[in-house]
């Protein structure tokens, strides 16, 4: 039989995902689009508390507030720029931001709440990691989730080098012994960087994950997504993103991945019922 596609093989992950797990999800939006399919096939999960984030640093920076706990503070709240309006933290992705210091604050301290609180009983932690180039604030060296548009003069640019985010990762796992972690890198593109610095930005990443392969487990989107889908057909419309169709065929390999024959069989099922649940009528019957 003719072949059309370079199969990416990959072991069974030691680590496997059943309806007794509490899963956490952080990272780029890849894990958003992976969260929305356990949710939708009725798994506990709590995804992104500070909306999506890139980098290695800011990832190990949202696992240490959930380890505190510690609620988000008015010295903390930034004014995005841009005339935006709108008010954030450096620790947020901008669809965290709101009109004012006080809703910005109630809205990410109860965010901040709820997840630390399911972080505590998490079972399961899926890491994606987007990208190796940070911004580092230059008033306070802080690296940040997000520029918040403000000016670029403010920041200074670095890329991460492999043995960084790998010292950076496996502190994360091995503080939280209790926990088993899968890292995958997102097959997004980040083509703002250009092709060359973008390869440079997902080498490191790898690098970096492969040096845990004894103490977690790697999930390989980003290849499935370079070389089973080789084909701009898979794309989204801004030749970066993955189509819809692309992130169910890789939810599909991710399911092989981690879940037994019984889990996904329930799986299934549960599917069905969410979109049942999801089902309108065209034409409801009248009440009359």
């Amino acid at each position: 039989m003719l072949r059309l596609q370079t199969p990416v093989e990959f072991a069974p992950a030691r680590t496997t995902i059943s309806y007794e797990d509490h899963i956490m999800l952080l990272g780029s939006c890849f894990a958003d689009n992976v969260a929305q399919k356990f949710q939708a096939a009725g798994f506990d999960v709590c995804a992104n508390p500070f909306g999506t984030l890139y980098n290695p640093v800011t990832l190990a920076n949202a696992i240490a507030r959930l380890d505190s706990g510690i609620p988000f503070s008015s010295r903390e709240c930034v004014e995005m720029g841009a005339g935006a309006g709108l008010v954030c933290s450096f620790s947020h992705h901008t669809l965290m931001a709101m009109p004012t210091e006080e809703e910005f604050l109630a809205n990410a301290n109860q965010a901040l709440a709820d997840a630390s609180t399911f972080w505590q009983s998490a079972t399961k932690v899926i890491v994606t990691l987007g990208t190796s180039f940070c911004y580092r604030h230059v008033e306070t060296g802080e690296i940040v989730a997000n520029c918040l548009k403000r000016p670029a003069a403010e920041f200074t640019r670095e890329r991460l080098d492999a043995s960084t985010t790998a010292a950076l990762l496996a502190r994360m796992v091995k503080a939280h012994p209790e926990k088993e972690f899968i890292f995958t890198v997102s097959p997004i593109r980040h083509m703002s960087d250009g092709a060359h610095q973008n390869t440079l930005s997902k080498s490191s990443l790898l690098l970096a994950v492969d040096s845990l392969r004894e103490v977690s487990d790697y999930f390989p989107a980003y290849e499935i997504m370079m070389d089973e889908l080789r084909d701009y057909r898979f794309y989204a419309e801004d030749m970066a993103h993955p189509s819809g169709q692309a992130i169910s065929y890789i939810w599909e390999r991710f399911c092989d991945f981690c879940m037994s024959q019984d889990t996904q069989k329930m799986m299934h099922e549960r599917e069905k019922e969410f979109r049942r649940s999801q089902h309108r009528p065209l034409f409801p019957k009248s009440t009359l």
